[in-house]
């Protein structure tokens, strides 16, 4: 049973709220729509095929502002962890929708420079979570952090593949989307 689960976020940053949250997820892919600055330090970044905007031609998010996007979560064990952790993040399908994203491949890069990159099609089930909690608790650079792109392994055999692993990126950081 795929047991992906809605959570409402309970820690929006100061100045950020409703209007914010409507202004990611009703900007048109035809608009350009810039948005105020990441407040905090920006731990993901969106570019390319992108409308939504808060930098030159970046989205550039902070944890307050992932905050704001509808907020996911599931258990699930991984071949790089021991046991299972509950990891909560924003699903990449949410977010290439706030960014307002047209291109068709989408391109994530770690700090490291590893890089994947998948059909945009792919990114809009509700599979791949873009998490920056494990188990309530941001994760480190050392815990696979600042954001790690995972799969709810346990509940979809189908994402227990040698392609799904190879997406699992970690210490990701930035998104960009390419035609």
């Amino acid at each position: 049973m795929h047991t992906i689960r809605h959570i409402r976020s309970t820690w929006l940053g100061a100045g950020l709220g409703a209007g914010l949250l409507a202004a990611l997820l009703t900007t048109g892919a035809g608009s350009a729509e810039t948005l105020p600055a990441a407040q905090g330090e920006v731990i993901l970044s969106v570019s390319g095929a992108i409308s939504t905007t808060n930098g030159d031609g970046v989205l550039a998010l902070d944890a307050d502002l992932l905050a704001t996007l509808p907020q996911h979560a599931f258990t699930t064990a991984t071949i790089w962890t021991e046991g299972t952790a509950t990891y909560s993040g924003v699903l990449l399908r949410d977010l290439l929708a706030a960014a307002g994203a047209t291109g068709a491949t989408v391109k994530l890069t770690a700090l490291n420079d590893y890089q994947i990159a998948m059909p945009a099609a792919d990114a809009a089930t509700d599979g791949p979570l873009l998490a920056y909690l494990a188990d309530g608790q941001p994760m480190s650079i050392r815990d696979k952090g600042p954001v790690w792109l995972i799969y709810p392994f346990d509940d979809v055999a189908a994402y227990r593949t040698e392609q799904t692993y190879a997406r699992s990126i970690w210490q990701l950081n930035r998104i960009e989307i390419t035609d």
